[in-house]
């Protein structure tokens, strides 16, 4: 490819202006980590007003605001409450896997615009039910795929759409942690009952997304999954790790995950990805074509990134040609940012670029049939039905 049409993949670092005759009063819902990076990125725009918080853990909704310096904010002592008291015009939904569908659901049927944290939810009779509620309510639902909005990301979809690549027959993805299981801040993300799926909801649902998004989000078939969670398990990672060698009898989910999914159209995927190994990397993600092949260079420590300049494999003229695509500079705000931007220029009535549930279903899909699929040791049918 010639240097002006490497030249087309310079986006644009324009800022958006805000409209400060609208604002948009937002209540947090569930205020552990991951709340932290919204409410400071919500700061950050001066059309957002941050009234309502709401926590089951009596006191640490107040804690929380106060961390983050956020006056005058009523807290309630579950997302019902904050719902039912029609103070807020959009929720973010932070709370543990286990709940997002009941939070997303309730705010929905309340008229609430709802901001859902990934992953979606823990299944695919969940993610039918939110889908079903935002359509009858008409609001706004997003879900948080920050990495959506990475300018990296935006040229993988635009070099698979151009079609340079032909049509797309097999794509390797996944990616992982040398040793990664999310235990510093408690152990919400590792019990059943609460995380319910684990790397596949923490992370793999970035990497899937990451190609599925640029091909066009294809319906799966079929999907033989597997699961494993001897890292997990083993008491002597926690040692090691410097947390209770306890943690190994509480996990209860997933931390390596691998399924071969057939999509609609003739692809096949072929993903795994881990929250423990003992490797760096299971590889780098390739997208195969059939004018073209397209490597994702991996990352040790994947969290919704590219770990180095994409190429471009083809055959022309009857020589083997590789095209580089150097990895594009940050924006100038957090991808954080820019997926909560969206959130509320939409709920603003604004046009907006969204993470739609229509797709993430798909995702959530896959999911839950690999988590299907590995209890029952066989390959089996997905069926997403019309809503």
């Amino acid at each position: 490819m010639s240097k002006s049409g490497l030249d087309a993949f310079k986006y644009d670092q324009t800022e958006e202006k805000i409209d400060l005759s609208k604002k948009v009063r937002v209540g947090i819902i569930g205020t552990g980590w991951i709340a932290g990076s919204h409410i400071g990125e919500l700061k950050k725009m001066p059309d957002v007003e941050i009234v309502a918080g709401a926590d089951l853990v009596p006191g640490k909704a107040e804690a929380f605001f106060k961390k983050f310096e956020v006056e005058g904010v009523k807290c309630y002592p579950s997302h019902k409450e904050l719902c039912d008291a029609g103070e807020v015009d959009a929720v973010c939904v932070c709370t543990y896997n286990a709940t997002h569908a009941e939070c997303a659901i309730y705010a929905l049927e309340k008229g609430i615009n709802v901001m859902l944290e990934k992953p979606m939810c823990v299944t695919l009779e969940e993610a039918v039910a939110i889908r079903k509620a935002e359509k009858a309510s008409g609001k706004v639902l997003t879900i948080g795929f920050q990495p959506r909005f990475d300018n990296n990301m935006k040229m993988v979809k635009d070099i698979v759409q151009s079609g340079v690549l032909g049509d797309i027959y097999y794509i390797q993805t996944g990616g992982g942690r040398r040793h990664g299981i999310p235990s510093p801040y408690g152990t919400t993300f590792i019990q059943e009952d609460t995380g319910v799926i684990g790397a596949m909801g923490d992370i793999g649902c970035y990497s899937l997304d990451m190609v599925l998004n640029a091909i066009g989000y294809p319906k799966p078939l079929t999907v033989s999954g597997y699961t494993s969670n001897f890292m997990g398990k083993d008491p002597d990672y926690f040692v090691s790790e410097g947390k209770p060698a306890e943690y190994s009898d509480i996990f209860g989910v997933e931390d390596f995950a691998a399924g071969f999914v057939r999509l609609e159209g003739g692809i096949i995927l072929d993903f795994r990805i881990a929250w423990a190994m003992h490797l760096d990397t299971p590889g780098d993600t390739i997208i195969m074509g059939k004018k073209g092949s397209l490597r994702i260079p991996s990352t040790e420590c994947w969290n919704g990134s590219i770990g180095g300049d994409l190429k471009m494999y083809q055959r022309v003229a009857g020589k083997d040609v590789v095209t580089t695509f150097p990895m594009l500079p940050p924006r100038e705000k957090s991808g954080f940012y820019y997926k909560l931007r969206e959130f509320i220029n939409a709920c603003k009535g604004e046009e907006a670029t969204l993470v739609p549930s229509e797709q993430i279903i798909i995702n959530q899909a896959i999911i839950d049939s690999i988590v299907k699929s590995a209890k029952l040791g066989k390959e089996i049918e997905v069926e997403i039905p019309e809503i």
